[in-house]
């Protein structure tokens, strides 16, 4: 069964979930300031459903599909995200702490401002996002490909990113400390204004390019002739 063009409240869903005939598709639905903690919501697909202020907190939501939702400000603390999909969906400062988000995916989605301490992040697959002043410290992305991602202002801090390979993408103004990059590509990401400093310990071990080495002598004021 699918659901379409409703406004749907807790115990609505709860109905729905519990029936005989469990839907398996949301389109066009408003979930907006929900409370929807705790639910199972395994399996299900949303499209073009909007969640903004709605929490999800402590939901089941492995294996779950969104596409092209408003997701602004929601909260999915202690959240389980096992191998759930988001595709061009608004979850910006959205709240993941705590979070199970093994082999979850996140692509062309916009999460500035979101917040992803202490989740559990294996597998995470983040594609084509933007990440502005989000907050993913002590999150692993070893060995990652990590392709368009706009980390602008984010904060890094304790971040395992060695071998990490940046395929474009921004870390302007990001904060790195106490961040690993070793073994990591970083010839193909702005990195905005690095110092020698920079390079000597939280860099130290990736590679940059001859375009960014050089602006770098640029900026300590040494000209290479």
């Amino acid at each position: 069964m699918d659901v379409s063009d409703s406004s749907i409240t807790r115990v609505a869903l709860s109905a729905m979930l519990e029936g005989p005939d469990r839907p398996h598709r949301f389109e066009r639905c408003a979930f907006d300031e929900a409370d929807l903690g705790g639910l199972d919501l395994s399996g299900l697909r949303f499209s073009a459903c909007t969640f903004t202020d709605a929490s999800l907190a402590r939901a089941n939501l492995s294996d779950a599909v969104f596409e092209r939702c408003r997701m602004g400000r929601v909260d999915a603390t202690l959240a389980d995200l096992s191998d759930a999909r988001f595709t061009a969906c608004d979850l910006h400062m959205s709240k993941w702490v705590r979070a199970r988000l093994s082999a979850a995916q996140f692509t062309d989605c916009k999460l500035s401002g979101a917040v992803f301490t202490e989740a559990q992040a294996l597998g995470l697959v983040l594609q084509s996002c933007r990440l502005v002043g989000a907050d993913l410290r002590g999150l692993s992305f070893r060995k990652t490909r990590l392709e368009q991602l706009d980390l602008s202002d984010a904060d890094l801090g304790g971040c395992d990113l060695r071998d990490a390979e940046f395929d474009g993408g921004s870390l302007r103004g990001a904060n790195l400390k106490n961040a690993r990059f070793q073994g990591a590509d970083l010839r193909a990401v702005e990195l905005g204004e690095i110092t020698v400093s920079d390079i000597t310990t939280v860099l130290k071990g990736a590679t940059i390019s001859t375009e960014q080495a050089e602006r770098l002598v640029a900026a300590l004021g040494v000209r290479v002739m």
